[in-house]
C-alpha cells in the first residue's frame, strides 16, 4: 500500500521555525515532482510549494517566499519543509503531496497521492 506520512506538526511561536517532513512508503517517488499544500477550517486546500524530481526547480506561493524552503532526499524517499519566520497565517494542516509529473506544479488536480496531514499551530 502507497502512502505519504508527514510529521514535524506541532506548536511554533510566532517568529519561529518549524521543519515538516513527507516519508513515502510502498513505493519510491524519486521520478515524481513532490509538493506541499495546506488548509485552513472553512477553506479550500492551497499549494504552498513544489519540487521537481532532482530538486533543482521549485515553485512558492508569494507570500512564503524567502520564508519556506522545500527539499528532497531521493534515498531516503523523503520530502522536507522548512518554515521559517513562521507567521499566524500559516497556521493549517499541510498535506503532502506527489505529482504525476517530474516538474513542479501548483495544480491540486495534478498530485496522484496524498498524505493524510499534520497539524501546525502558530502562537503569538
Amino acid at each position: 500500500q502507497v502512502q505519504l506520512v508527514e510529521s514535524g506538526g506541532g506548536l511554533v511561536q510566532a517568529g519561529g521555525s518549524l521543519r515538516l517532513s513527507c516519508a513515502a512508503a510502498g513505493r519510491r517517488f524519486s521520478n515524481n515532482a513532490m509538493g506541499w499544500f495546506r488548509q485552513t477550517p472553512g477553506k479550500e486546500r492551497e499549494f504552498v510549494a513544489s519540487i521537481s524530481v532532482n530538486g533543482e526547480r521549485t515553485l512558492y506561493r508569494e507570500d512564503v517566499k524567502g520564508r519556506f524552503t522545500i527539499s528532497r532526499d531521493n534515498a531516503e524517499n523523503t520530502m522536507y519543509l522548512q518554515m521559517g519566520n513562521v507567521k499566524p497565517e500559516d497556521a493549517a494542516v499541510y498535506y503532502c503531496a506527489a505529482a504525476r509529473g517530474r516538474l513542479p506544479t501548483f495544480h491540486s488536480n495534478q498530485y496522484t497521492h496524498w498524505g493524510q496531514g499534520t497539524q501546525v499551530t502558530v502562537t503569538t
